[in-house]
């Protein structure tokens, strides 16, 4: 078995059949398959922050009891001062996650 030494990982990964040299067809399989997984780690992170926000939308109700309870008097106030403005751009982060996914999976469906 001929030794095979890689200069970087890159090129690891990217030899497929492992023969120590890089095909064209071996770099576009490599290049497509990055593609794939920097296009699954970008739907994941979007995700992540649609189900962060609508949990905070769900949850600021309770924080504005908290603060009561906590007594807190000015707290309460401010929390429903802020609540028109932060459900607008929460609904509008929600609202272009799962637009963006409506319109992904029509145009490839």
């Amino acid at each position: 078995m001929p030794k095979q030494s890689y200069k970087n990982a890159f090129q690891q990964f990217a030899d497929m059949d492992k023969d120590g040299e890089i095909t064209e067809q071996e770099l576009v399989h490599y290049e497509k398959l990055i593609e794939l997984e920097n296009e699954d780690e970008k739907s994941d992170a979007q995700r992540k922050m649609a189900w962060f926000s609508l949990s905070g939308m769900l949850l600021y109700p309770f924080a504005v009891v908290a603060a009561n309870l906590l007594g807190l008097d000015k707290a309460p106030g401010i929390l429903g001062d802020m609540a028109p403005t932060y459900f607008v751009s929460v609904a509008a982060i929600v609202a272009a996650f799962y637009g963006k996914e409506a319109y992904v999976g029509k145009k490839s469906g």
